[in-house]
């Protein structure tokens, strides 16, 4: 019987795309007005070659998208000839105004009320691999804890951040299912931990190969009805 439903976040229940790229557009903005020598000496786009550039330097950061922006926003501050006090409040700050705008999240259809129908029945929980906050986006009415890859030290599909989870809730893998779009992090990262997977593809792509997962829905609104039909089976075998 599952009790417990976990989420990925990003491009599972919003399409973080269009989050990223508002985001940076309101962070360059606000360094433009608080730390101008910044915005003379980068353009918009180069936050993706600061990004490359860190993860040369530190690749012992990439599972964690916090820790990378971090690093870009100090190196590029640095390099504007920020410095000392000034250029670590710069980045706290210029941080603080990129995740406020990072979780400023459209839901996909459904979304919302297929976490509601969800919610009385089991418990919810996020494992993500960014830096979206359930309390930002107005999910923690809902969920009843979060793990995300920078908390625990590793991205999906790493079995760590399933294992994370089990831990806090007590549960047995086989009382767990996994929703999310991403075929390797999310429903091969889920498998391995030995939970079951709920693979959200709203594209209609094909299986890219290997395990398929446990259950398969095209929208968001089929996952209650899925999820309940497969816990009542368990049941019976």
């Amino acid at each position: 019987m599952i009790r417990i439903v976990t989420f990925d976040l990003d491009d599972t229940l919003w399409d973080v795309a269009p989050v990223i790229e508002q985001a940076n557009q309101t962070l360059y903005d606000w360094l433009r007005q608080h730390a101008p020598a910044f915005t003379q000496h980068y353009q918009l786009d180069d936050f993706s070659l600061l990004r490359e550039q860190v993860l040369q330097i530190n690749p012992e950061v990439a599972h964690s998208v916090t820790a990378i922006r971090l690093a870009v926003l100090r190196q590029g501050l640095s390099a504007s000839g920020y410095q000392g006090q000034q250029l670590e409040e710069l980045t706290t700050e210029s941080f603080a105004c990129f995740l406020k705008a990072r979780n400023q999240v459209d839901f996909f259809q459904h979304a919302l009320s297929m976490i509601q129908q969800l919610h009385p029945h089991y418990q919810l929980g996020a494992l993500s691999n960014g830096n979206a906050d359930i309390s930002m986006v107005g999910l923690d009415q809902y969920f009843d804890f979060s793990f995300n890859a920078d908390q625990v030290g590793k991205a999906k599909p790493h079995p760590l951040m399933f294992e994370k989870m089990l831990q806090k809730t007590g549960a047995r893998p086989d009382q767990v299912i996994h929703v999310g779009d991403h075929p390797e992090h999310d429903i091969q990262g889920a498998q391995q931990a030995g939970l079951h997977s709920l693979w959200v593809n709203l594209k209609a792509e094909r299986w890219p190969g290997g395990e398929p997962a446990t259950l398969e829905v095209s929208c968001l609104s089929e996952i209650p009805g899925a999820i309940s039909h497969f816990s009542s089976q368990m049941k019976t075998t």
